[in-house]
């Protein structure tokens, strides 16, 4: 058997497992938004099966009892400020770090990308009690600013790997023209960071946006500061669970952050492009 040969057959398994891996991620979403169109009868009866007369009642319902709107303006604040705030400190870190090479620098850089090997679990009750102390807790923003801690870190990590892609002559050229550092960084700098600030914008809404665990620590007490998946969760109960509202909630839930994967997902292929190709 040639190379060739052996080649397509190792790519044709790889596609095989790629696939049923994918569709292993897939049913449950799938399952998803088969029952938030079904009474709850057929919910209950058969889950798998589609429904035998799609409703759209589920859907009104959960958008008048949970005051849709009002819960999606709490998760396009809390995702907007963490958003702002992980790409403002990480590109700039990472530029800094990158540009200014030594070993002070590489020991800050330890001790920036070092909380990814933190678990969130070892440290919620101490944040609790710090958010609590300066008085951020059951607060949107605070909610926001909290994401900062556990989204730079990572974020960091990618931009310093693309800045190695950027020539030094560049900030060599802005300085000869009395540009300062922070000038070189904001003007000349930033807007070659694009593909990979995408990147992470798109990576960090998909996480933030269906954050589940932070946001019923911090914000949970209050239907004025909650966010639409933890909505969701209230249709779930111990004895009684509401399974077609439940369903419909994680679907309006979910859905934008669907939307704008698909729409965004190819400058996510691109960021990772450009730093290879640049590489």
């Amino acid at each position: 058997m040639g190379m060739k040969k052996k080649r397509q057959i190792g790519q044709a398994i790889g596609i095989f497992f790629l696939t049923v891996i994918a569709l292993l991620f897939i049913y449950p979403v799938f399952l998803m938004f088969l029952n938030a169109f079904k009474p709850f009868g057929e919910v209950v009866s058969n889950p798998i099966a589609f429904a035998k007369k799609p409703t759209f009642e589920n859907i009104t319902y959960v958008v008048d009892k949970i005051q849709y709107a009002r819960l999606f303006m709490n998760n396009v604040m809390i995702t907007v400020i963490g958003i702002a705030g992980i790409v403002a400190f990480a590109s700039l870190a990472a530029y800094i770090l990158d540009r200014r090479r030594n070993r002070y620098t590489k020991f800050i850089y330890a001790l920036i990308i070092a909380p990814m090997l933190i678990p969130f679990q070892t440290i919620m009750i101490t944040l609790l009690k710090a958010m609590s102390v300066i008085n951020l807790s059951e607060s949107r923003v605070g909610l926001g600013i909290q994401y900062w801690g556990f989204g730079i870190p990572m974020a960091t990590f990618i931009f310093f790997n693309f800045m190695k892609t950027i020539p030094r002559e560049i900030d060599e050229s802005a300085h000869m023209d009395g540009a300062s550092t922070f000038r070189t960084y904001l003007s000349v700098i930033f807007p070659l960071m694009k593909p990979v600030t995408v990147t992470v914008i798109v990576l960090d809404v998909m996480w933030i946006w269906n954050d589940f665990l932070l946001p019923l620590l911090m914000v949970n007490s209050s239907n004025k500061t909650k966010t639409l998946v933890l909505a969701a969760y209230t249709f779930v109960g111990q004895m009684n669970t509401k399974w077609q509202y439940a369903m419909a909630a994680m679907v309006l839930a979910v859905l934008p952050s669907i939307i704008i994967f698909i729409f965004l997902q190819k400058y996510i292929v691109e960021g990772v492009v450009a730093g290879a190709v640049k590489g």
